[in-house]
């Protein structure tokens, strides 16, 4: 190879040709779901609403407290964030101390944690001590919490959304806490509005914190089709170049998306990936055939590759967790599924793995996700792992095993005696 030959392929960046490429987008961030639009088409109502209860806030007043429902991608915490953008703003200019504070309580999942980032939030440029990420009783959180509040001053509206899945996993504590605020504070004022997919979720308050939180309720109802058209239509005369939009491609992307959940966010990757295939094949125009690409995309199985490339050791572990639930064995210990593996190995004239390697492999598709190992103490009898699979519904582990390995066959359709449960 000649020397000027080398010094090409070792300068050159193998991101230099896409870099390069002629893009289809003007602005990408407007086809995501977490940018901010300006508007928010057929959501006039419920901003209404929203915005005719925490106008109070303007006026000194306590709001009410709210909760918001709907299905995902219904436009619940875009409707409340621009709704709490403006009141900031309508705030600072007229000399009113609003602070809305947002918290997704799916990633911050904890009385200790959801206490301890308002805390934080509210912490002035002079102030050094933060509100630790663990280590404080939660009566000292809430306290400075409540100091801090009372310091600033003001009106305080506490977002708290995907709420449902915090009271699920840590209790309505939280709520009572925060619902009853105001008989704490003395220079200031709050309310909370809960932001939640389950319509049912109240179900699962204590009587007195359902009637504090639940004054006003919200219900945001799944978008249609030719609202969802309006929607990308809109991202897409800011986001997509002029005239790379082929025919019927925006209908195709809101029907679509009107068919499962009336889901704004799926109609807008759906939309996203659209142009992005027809970019990657150097086309200036998105055709329905790029959709239809971007949703087999989207929807793809990851579950099923990753069952087809497991060993063949690990499949018969696999295999024996479904035929213990086949057979009506839920929360099984590594004990029932290793007395089944034997036997399976056996089937099929393979050599089978101690116990203990066994356990390892368990732990392996535990990570994997596709069954869940929970360790969990039983006092003097000591720990054990309670063992169940999580593969959707929608796939046949079963069948995607049998023809990726044809001899799982005997596996699957042999009888087997399974350990009694004490």
């Amino acid at each position: 190879m000649a020397k000027t030959e080398r010094c090409y392929f070792l300068t050159r960046n193998i991101f230099d040709g896409i870099l390069n490429q002629k893009t289809l987008f003007v602005q990408k961030e407007v086809l995501r779901h977490t940018y901010q639009p300006e508007t928010l088409p057929h959501r006039g109502h419920e901003r209404d609403q929203l915005s005719f209860n925490l106008v109070e806030a303007l006026k000194g007043h306590i709001p009410s407290n709210m909760i918001l429902y709907g299905v995902t991608g219904a436009g619940k915490t875009a409707v409340t964030r621009y709704v709490c953008d403006q009141l900031q703003s309508k705030g600072e200019s007229i000399g009113r101390m609003v602070h809305p504070v947002m918290v997704n309580c799916r990633q911050i999942d904890t009385q200790y944690r959801v206490l301890s980032h308002l805390g934080n939030a509210l912490l002035e440029d002079y102030e050094r001590e933060e509100i630790p990420f663990t280590g404080w009783p939660t009566d000292r959180v809430f306290s400075e919490l409540v100091k801090r509040m009372n310091a600033r001053g003001g009106v305080y509206v506490l977002v708290l959304d995907e709420i449902d899945h915090l009271v699920k996993k840590a209790g309505d504590d939280l709520l009572y806490n925060l619902t009853n605020l105001n008989a704490e504070l003395k220079d200031a004022r709050a309310c909370v509005i809960g932001i939640s997919n389950d319509l049912k979720f109240t179900d699962f308050l204590d009587p007195r914190v359902r009637s504090r939180l639940g004054q006003q309720d919200i219900v945001f109802n799944p978008y249609n089709a030719e609202q969802l058209q309006d929607i990308l239509r809109s991202r897409a005369e800011v986001g997509i170049n002029a005239d790379a939009i082929g025919a019927g491609v925006i209908e195709l992307c809101a029907a679509l998306a009107a068919q499962e959940h009336g889901d704004a966010r799926c109609a807008l990757d759906l939309l996203r990936v659209s142009t992005e295939k027809a970019e990657q094949e150097g086309l200036d125009v998105v055709e329905q055939n790029h959709v239809r690409i971007a949703q087999a995309q989207i929807e793809s199985d990851q579950v099923t590759p990753v069952i087809r490339t497991l060993p063949t050791q690990q499949k018969l572990v696999l295999a024996s967790v479904l035929i213990n639930e086949k057979n009506g064995l839920r929360n099984m210990q590594t004990g029932e599924v290793y007395h089944v593996y034997k036997q399976a190995c056996s089937n099929i004239g393979q050599q089978f793995l101690t116990s203990r390697r066994v356990s390892g492999i368990i732990s392996n598709l535990d990570m994997l996700g596709l069954i869940t190992a929970k360790t969990i103490s039983r006092g003097r009898y000591g720990r054990s792992k309670e063992i169940n699979s999580c593969i959707p519904t929608n796939i046949d582990p079963c069948d995607v095993m049998s023809k990726a390995e044809p001899s799982l066959n005997e596996v699957f359709s042999a009888k087997y005696r399974h350990q009694s449960q004490l």
